[in-house]
């Protein structure tokens, strides 16, 4: 069942802009888009945390299809399954909630989809604020929230307005400093069990609204994103309702959602990944996912990878390390997708050199963004195409047709780190 109101072409465009997370919206047009400046954020609070971040996200991930699955709730030990120490990568798009509007700083997470503020800024209420009879709650491996939910006017832009949005609003959160909560673009499915009592019910996410509402033609999501080499850069993009062709290169190749759990419980698709030649992954399921820092692969695939490129494990950093003259012979890594083949080349398969310290590494080393996911292959969840993947991609999330497209950008074959 679904609860509240979940077509004219637009695209919203967010680009990352550090430290201005909770400015008012700069608002730009061109060929009918509409851009809205947010921030990429860098929290990096410590040495070997982003792996166990990450880990713990996909532990949570995990849980909460299970829970799904089964219909039972979500178990204490998925809650928090490392320290909450905030350090993460990831884009904060700022949003306008109320009438009128408050500007909330929100990390944009396309493996959750509920939205919600109150980690930071307060709420606040005004005349088309609306609370419903609901308790909110979500987890998120290395964070959560509860709270009670609310409708509101929520805008994304000029103009860009969507009536009777569901916002969480937190009366408790850890794990989102410096941030005020999340923009949840994820499948509307992952909704299902997050309210009390209407636990069976499903909220739709600001995409389903801007498209039933008729501001959007298509109920979908791009995502661009860039690599780089400072803390504070503008380089990232969504776009709500199509595609902008000059942020990829040839054609978009779409893959169907993959019918394997619980990646189908995502935005999953099935792929196989290879270092030259050699074999890392068989066709396997796994995830495409803005809320996970690296890339990551099966243990097995991992101990492959390892193996075929003598990276060592760094304490330090809790990544696998090379040294300069393995990375010179390092080999592209090839993802092929619904039979199409897309190239992460050896300078894309590293952490930024320039950002090694922020991660508790040696200025001089070569860090890999390649990850252990933290189980064997066949468990349904075998991978996951994060940021470090994204950045050299161009991602399309289309819930409309149940697919997930990817095409090449000029950042593809960069050699920005």
């Amino acid at each position: 069942m679904s609860r509240g109101s979940s077509s004219a072409f637009f695209s919203l465009l967010l680009l990352a802009l550090a430290l201005t997370a909770h400015a008012t919206p700069v608002v730009q047009m061109r060929d009918s888009f509409v851009r809205l400046q947010t921030a990429k954020r860098f929290n990096l609070t410590g040495s070997g945390k982003l792996l166990a971040r990450d880990q713990a996200r996909v532990h949570n991930l995990r849980a909460r299809a299970n829970a799904k699955l089964t219909g039972t709730p979500l178990t204490a030990d998925a809650v928090i399954s490392v320290p909450v120490d905030n350090q993460a990568v990831d884009y904060v798009a700022n949003v306008n909630v109320g009438t009128p509007g408050t500007t909330y700083s929100l990390l944009v997470d396309t493996g959750s989809s509920n939205t919600w503020v109150g980690a930071g800024r307060t709420f606040v209420q005004t005349s088309s604020t609306r609370q419903t009879r609901d308790r909110v709650a979500v987890s998120y491996g290395s964070g959560d929230f509860s709270g009670t939910e609310f409708t509101d006017t929520v805008t994304l832009g000029s103009g860009l307005t969507i009536t009777g949005q569901s916002i969480g609003v937190a009366t408790s959160s850890q794990g989102f400093d410096g941030v005020d909560g999340i923009l949840g673009i994820g499948p509307t499915g992952l909704t299902v069990g997050t309210l009390s009592p209407d636990t069976t019910s499903t909220v739709p996410t600001v995409t389903d609204n801007l498209f039933a509402q008729g501001t959007i033609s298509q109920d979908l999501v791009a995502v661009s994103f860039e690599p780089t080499t400072q803390p504070e850069v503008v380089n990232g993009e969504l776009t709500f309702g199509g595609t902008d062709s000059s942020k990829f290169t040839g054609a978009i190749n779409f893959a169907p959602l993959t019918r394997t759990s619980p990646a189908s419980e995502f935005f999953g698709i099935d792929q196989s990944i290879r270092l030259g030649n050699t074999n890392i992954l068989s066709k396997t399921a796994g995830i495409v996912d803005t809320g996970t820092t690296l890339t990551l692969i099966a243990t097995d695939a991992l101990q492959r990878y390892q193996r075929a490129t003598g990276a060592v494990f760094d304490n330090a950093t809790g990544l696998l390390r090379l040294t300069q003259a393995q990375f010179a012979k390092l080999q592209s890594l090839f993802f092929t997708i619904n039979g199409v083949t897309f190239e992460l080349t050896a300078n894309a398969q590293i952490w930024p050199r320039a950002l090694n310290t922020a991660i508790g590494g040696n200025a001089n080393s070569v860090y890999l963004i390649v990850g252990d996911i933290g189980t064997r292959s066949g468990q349904g969840l075998d991978f996951i195409n994060g940021l470090t993947f994204l950045e050299r991609f161009y991602a399309v999330f289309d819930t409309a047709n149940s697919r997930v497209g990817i095409a090449n950008t000029p950042f593809t074959t960069a050699t920005t780190n």
